[in-house]
């Protein structure tokens, strides 16, 4: 009887512990969207921005993967594009620098959705502008100033200032 009056008190003992927790998790939850909320109000999303530097990059890359690169260097971009340097990175060895037309994209974004709904039951999948569906791999894209299309899938470094590397590190084990 012993025994069975621990296992029942032990029992009882986590229930009352993990629904401690339970609460806890609750109030966290509803805590973060509390604040969350608190700052879409002061800090709502811009409505003002006119002209995209990413939809101009994919309008120009879905031109220029698909063998249509005169249309790609006729796309006309409505502001004035940033100068931007990245910097390829394999290990602990820098391989090179670019100078950056505009902005540096992920390979992963779109034009337009990847379904029509996307719920866990049920996904109209669309293809994107070429044809085709699924996903690319993940890395980035960009242009350079001379108009050189560029894509990376390793580790990298972007600023707004070049890296100047004056003695490079090969490491090798």
């Amino acid at each position: 009887m012993k025994r069975f009056t621990f296992v029942v008190a032990l029992l009882l003992s986590v229930l009352i512990l993990s629904g401690c927790e339970y609460e806890a998790t609750r109030q966290n939850t509803k805590d973060t969207k509390d604040i969350t909320e608190t700052l879409l109000t002061k800090q709502p999303t811009p409505t003002d921005i006119d002209f995209s530097l990413e939809r101009f990059n994919l309008i120009k890359r879905a031109y220029w993967v698909n063998g249509q690169r005169e249309k790609a260097r006729a796309v006309i971009c409505e502001v004035e594009r940033p100068i931007g340097y990245i910097t390829l990175i394999c290990g602990s060895t820098v391989l090179t620098s670019y100078t950056v037309d505009g902005k540096v994209s992920s390979l992963n974004s779109y034009l337009s959705p990847d379904s029509e709904e996307y719920t866990s039951s049920y996904s109209a999948w669309l293809a994107d502008v070429d044809g085709s569906f699924g996903e690319n791999v993940d890395g980035v894209f960009w242009f350079d100033v001379n108009g050189n299309y560029h894509e990376w899938t390793g580790t990298y470094l972007y600023s707004d200032i070049p890296l100047v590397v004056d003695s490079p590190t090969l490491n090798v084990n």
